[in-house]
């Protein structure tokens, strides 16, 4: 079994960057073939229950009140009976993991009531849940894991160095500060970032020395490709070269070898071949449905025919 660790240092990581790309892609298959079946593929699906108006600038997101370019429909807070049937449709479409995201900047007690008992309702259909809220109190936290919630997503984004040039109206300390009192409240970590906001190799190598050497590795690191949005700060990105961000996969799985690795956002801007090379390096999970949030994700159908071409069985990310 790969042995777990929390002090890389930069050094290091540069040379996992400098490997030729054959042999990166061996070392992170081998590990990940150590510690999870590569032919199993966990499916999620992630549904914007509140969406718009958020307070804070994130420059790469449409769903940010600062960018007043972006056409986007804003929605109040969904009520839990559409939320339920959304949930109901997604198990039906073959997906385990029921993720639930809110444009708020922290939430407010009473909305936090409203979504626990979403989370209790999800949780009956037989499905794994997952939230993203913004950031939370340390009571917030305790009634989350009384509720049963099985995954808290809170995303580093970039690296420390690189983060105020994307957001300026929260710190990076800030987020580490709620991933913490999500940690010490026992509920599973969600943690990962956006590749492609012009940020440089070496801030690529910093954004995962954070998450390999927190305390804890975060139970699933979901990978984002950005999606460039009209109307946003980083709508005219250069996008990543597909060798380049399918490095980063692989280079978190050999740093985090016990966690799920989460091909997330940007599915649809990548050819098949580049999603399989990512499922080799590591990736053991894609969220389906059409909408990811506010961003476009590849159709459902077309997910499944891909992968039943592929062989692979679509169920939890289940250890070899």
């Amino acid at each position: 079994m790969t042995r777990t660790r929390h002090n890389w240092t930069l050094d290091e990581v540069k040379d996992l960057f400098a490997l030729p790309f054959i042999e990166l892609l061996f070392q992170a298959h081998s590990i990940h073939r150590q510690n999870f079946n590569p032919n199993y593929l966990q499916l999620s699906t992630l549904l914007s229950i509140k969406t718009g108006t958020c307070p804070e600038d994130c420059g790469y997101c449409p769903q940010s009140g600062h960018h007043k370019k972006v056409e986007l429909k804003k929605q109040k807070l969904m009520n839990k009976e559409l939320v339920i049937a959304k949930a109901k449709a997604a198990k039906q479409q073959g997906a385990s993991r029921f993720c639930m995201g809110a444009a708020w900047r922290s939430p407010t007690d009473q909305d936090l009531a409203t979504v626990i008992d979403m989370v209790k309702e999800v949780k009956a259909i037989g499905l794994e849940t997952c939230i993203t809220l913004g950031m939370l109190t340390k009571p917030q936290t305790e009634a989350l894991k009384e509720a049963g919630l099985d995954f808290y997503n809170h995303n580093l984004d970039t690296s420390r160095e690189y983060y105020p040039t994307v957001i300026t109206t929260r710190t990076y300390q800030e987020r580490l500060d709620t991933l913490e009192l999500v940690r010490n409240a026992g509920i599973n970590v969600c943690c990962g970032g956006i590749i492609g906001m012009g940020e440089t190799v070496e801030d690529r190598m910093k954004f995962l020395i954070e998450l390999a050497n927190l305390p804890k590795h975060p139970e699933s690191v979901p990978i984002n490709h950005l999606v460039s949005v009209e109307g946003t700060p980083l709508a005219h990105s250069k996008p990543v070269e597909p060798l380049n961000f399918i490095r980063v996969i692989a280079i978190a799985r050999i740093m985090m070898p016990h966690s799920i690795i989460r091909l997330s956002a940007g599915r649809l801007q990548m050819s098949d071949e580049m999603q399989v090379l990512c499922f080799y390096a590591g990736a053991g999970s894609i969220f389906i449905e059409n909408v990811l949030l506010a961003t476009p994700n590849p159709e459902t159908v077309d997910d499944m025919g891909f992968l039943n071409a592929l062989g692979m069985e679509t169920s939890s990310c289940l250890p070899s």
